[in-house]
C-alpha cells in the first residue's frame, strides 16, 4: 500500500517498540519488594503502579510544556505516588526513582512481532528513532535490547531542545536523516505527541494502536499490531 513510496520511516520507541507498561510493571514488582512498601502499608501492588501511571502522565505533560526539569519529574512522580498511600518521604521517593531509571531500561520487553518488522522494513527504508524519552535512558534501552542496529539515526528530545509535538524535534530528525519530509513516514502511538507532531512538520502518519482506541483523527495509517504494519509497507 506503499504507493508515495516511503524512503524514511520515523518511529517513536516507548509505547510503540519498547513495551513500556510491561517493562515499568516488571520494574515496580522489583522495587516494591526490594523497599518492603507492604510493611507501609502499601498492600496492593496494583494500586500502586495505577496511581504511579495517572501522576506519571500528568508529570510527563508538564515536562513536554517545559514547566518541570526531568530531574523534578523523575523524583515527584515518586513522591506524589507515596503521598497518594499517606506516606511522606522524599528520601524514599529519591530512591524509588533512582532505581527505577536504573532498573526499567535494562527491560527488554518488545511488542509482539516488532523485532521481525524491523527486520523487514530495514531491508526496504532508512528507519530512525525519534523519542521524547530521558536521553541516557533511551540510549540504554536501544543497546539494552540490541535495537541500536536497525537505525541510521537517533533523535531524542534532549538533543533537539524540543520535545514532541513540536516541530523543531521532527526538523532536526529529517535534517540529520537527510530525508525530504515527502518521502517520510511516521510511525508512532500517540495522537497529540507523534501523530500531530508529524503532521505538523509535514509527515505521513501511520498510527500505532494495539489498545484499539477510538479517536476521530484524520490519519494516513492505523495498524493494531506490527504484523499489520508488514502489511502495508
Amino acid at each position: 500500500m506503499n504507493d508515495k513510496k516511503y524512503k524514511h520511516i520515523f518511529i517513536d520507541l516507548d509505547k510503540t517498540i519498547w513495551d513500556f507498561e510491561s517493562n515499568t510493571q516488571i520494574t515496580f514488582r522489583e522495587i516494591f519488594e526490594k523497599y518492603q512498601l507492604t510493611d507501609l502499608g502499601i498492600n496492593d501492588l496494583h494500586s500502586f503502579f495505577q496511581a504511579y501511571t495517572i501522576i506519571n502522565d500528568m508529570l510527563w505533560g508538564l515536562y513536554r510544556e517545559n514547566k518541570i526539569r526531568k530531574e523534578v519529574l523523575n523524583i515527584r512522580r515518586f513522591e506524589l505516588t507515596l503521598q497518594e498511600f499517606g506516606i511522606e518521604n522524599l528520601i524514599l521517593a529519591t530512591h524509588l526513582a533512582e532505581d527505577f531509571v536504573t532498573l526499567s531500561p535494562m527491560k527488554t520487553m518488545l511488542f509482539p512481532h516488532s523485532r521481525e518488522a524491523l527486520h523487514y522494513l530495514k531491508e526496504k527504508y532508512a528507519l530512525h528513532i525519534i523519542t521524547n524519552g530521558f536521553e541516557e535512558v533511551q540510549q540504554k534501552k536501544l543497546d539494552v535490547c540490541e535495537l541500536r542496529k536497525f537505525f541510521t539515526t537517533i533523535t531524542t528530545s534532549e538533543e533537539a531542545g524540543v520535545k514532541k509535538p513540536e516541530t523543531g524535534i521532527f526538523e532536526l530528525a529529517l535534517e540529520k536523516a537527510k530525508a525530504h519530509v515527502e518521502e517520510s513516514l511516521m510511525i508512532g502511538d500517540d495522537l497529540l505527541v507523534d501523530m500531530a507532531g508529524a503532521r505538523l512538520s509535514g509527515m505521513d502518519t501511520l498510527f500505532f494502536n494495539p489498545q484499539r482506541h477510538i479517536h476521530q483523527d484524520d490519519l494516513d495509517h492505523e495498524v493494531h499490531s506490527w504484523l499489520e504494519v508488514m502489511q502495508i509497507l
